[in-house]
């Protein structure tokens, strides 16, 4: 069975052009020797000899006809030179067919190579996380060097931009970086809400560790090599229970507005051609002005992608706020759709269209053919949103460290003096003054105004979406005063980061099961409120009952208790799944979608004209 396996993964790197024809033996007999086997069965070998020879055929029959210079090329890749390694469409693959079913077979074959493994004694213990160690390390054999994939990836952009990444996101598919039979058991719909279709995911593609997992990865050795999962130095690691290996993984240098980053996709692709532009050095998220450069240069360098920035302060940022980074795509989300509401206009830049847009969220939205207009407006705005202070909207510049902020004149039980400063509408600062320059005194104040940036290209003009962030907490809201609240967190609890702020709710693996049986218990009418797994939804479900009594999805049964159609409940949990998200979204908004909340916002924006 595994000179089987070792056969089919042969073809497999054949049919996706991972390996050229000339590399199969040569790939053969180094997954021989990972699994300490000194034999390729003669039968085996046969059917590996027999699959070169029909790869390349297929790809000597679909090259052009040196004799007819006007004879289109199969694919790009070899119209640049670059071979069937750039992981595009390999010419072995026909039509498509044979490589889908290569494609499909993956699992079972590297699930072969591991169960062979732990057999013979090589895979130590037969849990997921050594697994994936194990069968990323099997991947590795059958992917080219860095500066081969990065210099196919440089050809194809001379081409198109559009035609590198293309190539690019399939190879990281090819490679098992990307897993795609994961990414398939996420859970993903669109709910219509009044800001528009919100796309909703239950992620399940990150594997749960077992418990066993779990201590041995706490038990292992602590190391500081790679200092975080997006440092470049990843790039083909081995890996350890505590950290993803990675010898499948290829990245891309990019240059950034004259600096040195680069370019990979999340392993987890929550959306089409989810990226990750990332710094050469391990340091610190920081929004600042040449965040907008580097956003703009880089949606520049790739007009077909979006690309924006987690916010730099914890709770309203992301969960990697030690390592400078953005994220990006080829995909347009519902805050992209999103329209202006209320146009204004910035003194001083007149000719950069800006308003504010009809979203659960704060934002801002300026546009312009000049990147360097956007560049400065929104640096002008950063820094006034930074220092800004409106007590009566609960938005605090500074706050004094471990003060609790249970009122908006900004002074708790008896305090005395300054607990909260910022520039006031009145342009003076607010409590007792400013904090001093001293760089102890500086460390008793926390700043809480940020900004997530989104840039993309439409046509001619270039765009920023700047969503303004404050994470302020009180005793009532602990995890945040503009965080998704106690009263929502039976669905989302934790951080509203770049991609949510944009329409896209990740929502943990726990309610995969949670909704399948809260919609059964629904449909029988069944009491949850003692259900150890359902009762943080008891609420939810008894606002729905009042909500669809008098509908033609519900009905009251012979003890007198509401029950869903059984064939409404799905699409009821999934709109409002949706609906709830939307309210996550506008208790992360720092200007409520009232009257007295957009007031505010349009106080914000007249104190940037001053």
């Amino acid at each position: 069975m595994i000179q089987e396996n070792i056969v089919k993964l042969i073809q497999y790197g054949l049919a996706t052009g991972l390996i050229a024809p000339e590399d199969a033996i040569f790939t053969a007999n180094r997954v021989l020797e990972l699994l300490k086997i000194d034999t390729l069965e003669e039968t085996a070998e046969e059917e590996i000899l027999g699959a070169v020879q029909k790869a390349a055929a297929r790809m000597a029959e679909a090259a052009p006809s040196p004799c007819d210079p006007a004879t289109p090329q199969p694919n790009a890749c070899e119209a640049s030179g670059a071979g069937p390694k750039a992981g595009c469409k390999s010419a072995a693959s026909d039509d498509g067919t044979a490589e889908a079913d290569m494609v499909a077979q993956l699992p079972d074959i590297l699930g072969g190579i591991c169960d062979y493994a732990y057999d013979a004694g090589i895979l130590e213990e037969n849990t997921i996380g050594c697994r994936d160690l194990f069968d990323t390390k099997v991947m590795g054999l059958l992917v080219d060097r860095p500066s081969n994939v990065v210099r196919q990836f440089n050809e194809l952009y001379q081409i198109d931009p559009k035609l590198a990444t293309d190539t690019y996101y399939k190879f990281s598919q090819d490679t098992d970086y990307i897993r795609r039979y994961r990414i398939a058991r996420d859970m993903k719909w669109v709910a219509p809400t009044e800001y528009g279709d919100l796309d909703i995911t239950i992620n399940l593609s990150k594997p749960e560790k077992d418990p066993k997992a779990i201590a041995a990865a706490r038990n292992a050795k602590q190391s500081s090599y790679p200092k975080c999962q997006l440092c470049m130095e990843n790039e083909g690691y081995a890996g350890r229970l505590n950290h993803p290996a990675r010898q499948n993984h290829r990245i891309i240098p990019v240059t950034i507005n004259g600096s040195p980053w680069y370019f990979q996709y999340s392993p987890y692709v929550y959306y089409n051609e989810h990226c990750i532009v990332f710094n050469s050095q391990h340091v610190p998220m920081k929004i600042e002005r040449a965040t907008f450069a580097k956003l703009l240069n880089f949606v520049t360098q790739f007009p077909h992608y979006f690309v924006g920035s987690n916010a730099d302060l914890p709770i309203v940022g992301g969960s990697i706020l030690s390592h400078d980074h953005f994220q990006g795509g080829n995909y347009e989300f519902a805050m992209a759709r999103a329209p202006i509401e209320k146009k204004v206009t910035f003194s001083g830049y007149e000719d950069v269209e800006a308003g504010i847009v009809k979203w659960p969220m704060s934002v801002i939205r300026i546009r312009s053919e000049q990147t360097g207009r956007l560049i400065d407006l929104a640096d002008t705005i950063l820094r006034a949103w930074r220092g800004y202070t409106d007590e009566s909207a609960f938005i605090f510049s500074k706050t004094k460290a471990g003060v609790d902020m249970t009122a908006a004149d900004g002074k708790t039980d008896g305090s005395d003096g300054a607990l909260a400063v910022g520039n006031r509408l009145d342009g003076k600062s607010s409590g007792a003054g400013a904090p001093q320059t001293g760089a102890s005194d500086e460390a008793a104040w926390e700043s809480h105004n940020t900004i997530t940036p989104i840039a993309r290209k439409r046509g001619d003009k270039f765009e920023l979406d700047l969503v303004l962030r404050n994470n302020i907490t009180t005793k009532e809201h602990p995890l945040g005063v503009f965080h998704p609240h106690a009263e929502l967190h039976h669905i989302k609890k934790e951080n509203i980061g770049l991609i949510e702020v944009m329409g896209l709710a990740v929502l943990p693996a726990r309610l995969k099961g949670e909704l399948e049986h809260l919609k059964e218990a629904m449909v029988e009418g069944r009491d949850i409120s003692g259900d150890g797994e359902l009762s943080k939804h008891a609420v939810w479900v008894e606002e729905l009952k009042l909500k669809y009594r008098n509908s033609t999805s519900t009905a009251v049964n012979d003890v007198g208790v509401i029950c869903f159609a059984p064939g409404d409940i799905d699409r009821i949990i999934e709109d409002e799944v949706g609906l709830v998200f939307s309210k996550v979204l506008e208790h992360a908004g720092v200007y409520k979608r009232t009257a007295e909340g957009q007031a505010a916002f349009l106080r914000f924006v007249e104190s940037v004209k001053q």
